[in-house]
């Protein structure tokens, strides 16, 4: 059985040695390098780079969703290769089995004994291209490994490499033959970022730039594993106060109580909220959170995870809409800032 993957260095099972934990400076300085490298493929789309970043600096995965086209696979392989570090690609067809993304044991005829042959999880960064084109079960093979960073395969449990990031693509638009994300794999990705069509001076810069060769063929990578480890290690050294705190929480627990959603937002939501507020006060070169952060996460992190009513859905109501609309009214903690930090 060979999975259909392509692998990009050698799987490994144990977590890298992580350097010193480096400053906010260092940390914005890399970051800097990281999202000019992926800008040099997605023309035009900064805020799109941004949510990724924040994605990966909150240690969790994203969803890119959108119509055929407009770079959902561009950006996955643009940000796993400015990241020198093992990387997989998976493309998702409705054949897969879970085994050819986790792995199987093999009967070894020499030992007498059975060998785990790890799959293409077994990478920092995991790409799954269409995801919605594999079977539940197959889905549900990612499950495990993007909450508890683990594997586990007839009875025994292998950890994956940190960091580990899984960046999935999909098409909403194209249904035929597709198996819709149920909410508990939704739920595990920590944002879902939507690229959109590039305005007219973007699209035009994209063909002189682009329409002679790959941009992605002339990518190098500008960080490694380790120094991403000690980025993720800056960014949970971030100061989170009690009032940034219980305003996330009183943001996730107002779409609980929205007549328009069948399902509101999670206990893991929230984590994940202050999570990625964390990552983007860091990106913004802060040691601390300010509700400015909370919002411009907001949006990304929840949108996803909410579930309209039909009545909502017949009146075409968005679950972007409704995080606006709470965003708006939900007060806003005021106080010192610097005086919070401590």
């Amino acid at each position: 059985m060979t999975p259909r993957a392509e692998l990009s260095g050698a799987p490994t099972t144990g977590a890298c040695d992580a350097p010193e934990t480096p400053g906010v400076d260092q940390l914005h300085a890399t970051v800097q390098r990281i999202a000019a490298n992926v800008e040099q493929v997605l023309v035009g789309k900064p805020e799109v780079v941004r949510v990724a970043l924040v994605t990966l600096l909150a240690e969790g995965h994203l969803l890119v969703e959108d119509v055929p086209g407009v770079g959902k696979t561009s950006l996955a392989k643009a940000l796993a290769r400015s990241v020198d570090c093992t990387v997989s690609r998976v493309q998702f067809t409705p054949d897969l089995l879970p085994s050819d993304i986790t792995g199987v044991s093999v009967y070894n005829r020499r030992t007498e004994s059975f060998e785990f042959r790890p799959g293409p999880v077994f990478a920092n960064i995991v790409v799954g291209d269409e995801i919605n084109r594999a079977s539940p079960k197959t889905q549900s093979a990612l499950l495990e490994c993007m909450e508890e960073k683990q594997v586990t395969v007839d009875g025994e449990t292998y950890p994956l490499s940190a960091p580990f990031m899984v960046i999935a693509t999909q098409n909403p638009i194209e249904m035929e033959g597709t198996y819709a994300l149920p909410e508990a794999q939704r739920d595990r990705f920590t944002a879902r970022v939507s690229i959109g069509y590039p305005d007219l001076k973007a699209e035009l810069a994209m063909v002189d730039e682009h329409a002679g060769h790959d941009p992605l063929a002339d990518l190098r990578p500008v960080a490694d594993a380790a120094e991403v480890q000690g980025l993720l290690q800056a960014v949970r050294r971030v100061h989170v106060s009690p009032e940034i705190r219980r305003y996330a929480v009183e943001l996730v627990t107002a779409t609980r109580q929205l007549t328009e959603l069948r399902l509101g937002a999670s206990p893991r939501s929230t984590l994940q909220l202050v999570r990625a507020a964390r990552a983007q006060a860091a990106l913004a070169g802060r040691e601390f959170t300010i509700p400015d952060d909370v919002q411009a996460v907001a949006i990304p992190v929840l949108a996803h995870r909410l579930v309209l009513t039909s009545e909502a859905r017949a009146a075409r109501r968005s679950t972007t809409e409704l995080v606006r609309q709470l965003l708006s009214r939900t007060p806003v903690p005021r106080g010192d800032t610097e005086r919070e930090r401590g």
